[in-house]
């Protein structure tokens, strides 16, 4: 049986794209390697009870530019106006700007931007 493993993304700040994950999303860190075999900084990251990771990945000789809408991830929450409200105090911006007016009726879904621009989709899983 096949399994899917991990994704990977590169980012232009290890440590703050991974406190950024901790913090917001409850992110842990599985492993960190400064030294890959292609010689980058690696860490993946998992949310507990999942076994994909998210691996994060940076190179000092590799510039990052994220294109707008190119890829996003999906996170599953259990209410998603108490997790989005938590996250605005956080300062974090949802999006679209009136999330919250149209999906009372739907499926529930917002989305948050990253530090370098990817976007991370919020799915309502009760």
């Amino acid at each position: 049986m096949y399994k899917f493993l991990h994704t990977r993304v590169r980012v232009s700040d290890l440590d703050r794209s991974i406190n950024w994950y901790m913090e917001n999303l409850a992110f842990v860190v599985k492993s960190r390697s400064d030294k890959s075999p292609a010689g980058n900084h690696v860490c993946h990251l998992e949310l507990p009870g999942n076994k994909h990771t998210l691996e994060l990945t940076w190179s000092a000789d590799f510039e990052l530019k994220v294109q707008e809408d190119l890829l996003h991830f999906a996170i599953g929450v259990p209410d998603l106006f108490v997790f989005c409200d938590e996250l605005e105090k956080k300062g974090l911006e949802i999006w679209p700007g009136n999330w919250r007016e149209k999906i009372p009726q739907g499926k529930k879904m917002a989305f948050i931007t990253d530090p370098d621009g990817y976007e991370v989709e919020l799915l309502e899983r009760k």
